[in-house]
């Protein structure tokens, strides 16, 4: 991955780790400063003011409410951006340290990290580069997840798997460390998107897993009136004959009858229905790191239907 391990997403162990040892004591703290470290720490509370304060040992930690977020002096980025910090492993560097308070004040910068970040990331990667991210929040349409010190990028929903969903908490759990995929890179708006399904295996590479004549579980993701389509893997999805008593989002448990690859199809049975819709496992990676530039889903028998993507 070009990922720089200098810029991990916000509340990755080894940065933590590096944090610990520099809240022992001021000289701790000062050397941190002078080096320009990335330390981490969790978010103890937000004044009215909207400074962030931390707990940092040898020093109470106050990051003013212009040093929060990348954007926000600009008016740029929400509020809620410095709000929803609270409690949460936060990133910066220390630019001084006050000790004739009681206890010493060390202020903080999360924005000069995000910027130091932001034009990394930028400069090093290219579309197709694998990266790690951690899933931040979730709307409608698509997952906002943190490539490196809170620098948030988007994966549509439509990028999230092959097999179609309705939310991406169908697919994604907010905290989730997941792997992903450079899709385009904006410059003038300095933006990265990225893409997820590509890394979850083709056509073939999932229905591997699964053979006919075998019994497992599914997830229903469509009912229509020819019948129902069940997720296998997020990449995988069979149908199944119409039956009235299913809901979209059920587990259940179906008989593999026939998988055919000319066709890149599944025909299934339903046996039972499971349970109420659970949280998604994590996702199974066939790709987690290097550079893709073009990824063929179909599979080379079947002349139909064609789905593929080109870095």
């Amino acid at each position: 991955m070009k990922t720089s391990e200098c810029y991990l997403p916000e509340g990755s162990n080894g940065t933590l780790t590096a944090s610990r040892a520099a809240f022992q004591t001021l000289d701790a703290l000062s050397r941190a400063q002078s080096e320009g470290s990335i330390l981490e720490a969790v978010a103890e509370r937000c004044t009215a003011a909207h400074d962030l304060l931390f707990d940092l040992g040898a020093a109470q930690g106050v990051m003013p409410r212009a040093e929060c977020a990348l954007g926000i002096a600009e008016g740029e980025t929400r509020e809620i951006a410095i709000l929803s910090r609270v409690g949460k492993s936060t990133c910066f560097v220390i630019t001084e340290i006050d000790e004739t308070t009681d206890p010493p004040t060390a202020y903080l910068s999360r924005s000069r990290v995000q910027k130091r970040a932001q034009d990394d990331l930028l400069d090093s990667l290219e579309p197709g580069d694998v990266i790690p991210a951690r899933v931040t929040h979730l709307e409608p349409f698509g997952a906002f997840v943190d490539i490196g010190c809170g620098v948030v990028s988007l994966i549509g929903i439509e990028n999230l798997s092959v097999s179609r969903i309705y939310h991406p908490r169908d697919r994604l759990c907010v905290g989730q460390d997941i792997f992903a995929a450079v899709r385009a890179i904006d410059m003038d708006a300095k933006r990265i998107t990225l893409t997820h399904r590509e890394l979850l295996g083709t056509w073939e590479q999932n229905a591997a897993l699964f053979s006919p004549g075998e019994t497992v579980r599914g997830v229903v993701r469509s009912i229509e009136p020819y019948g129902v389509f069940i997720e296998l893997a997020p990449n995988l999805s069979g149908l199944a004959e119409p039956r009235r008593d299913l809901a979209v989002g059920e587990v259940v448990s179906v008989y593999i009858k026939s998988i055919l690859p000319a066709r890149m199809k599944i025909k299934l049975t339903v046996i039972d229905v499971l349970a109420e819709h659970e949280a998604p496992p994590p996702p199974h990676y066939f790709i987690t790191d290097g550079r893709i530039i073009e990824w063929i889903y179909t599979p080379e028998a079947c002349e139909h239907k064609y789905i593929a993507t080109e870095f």
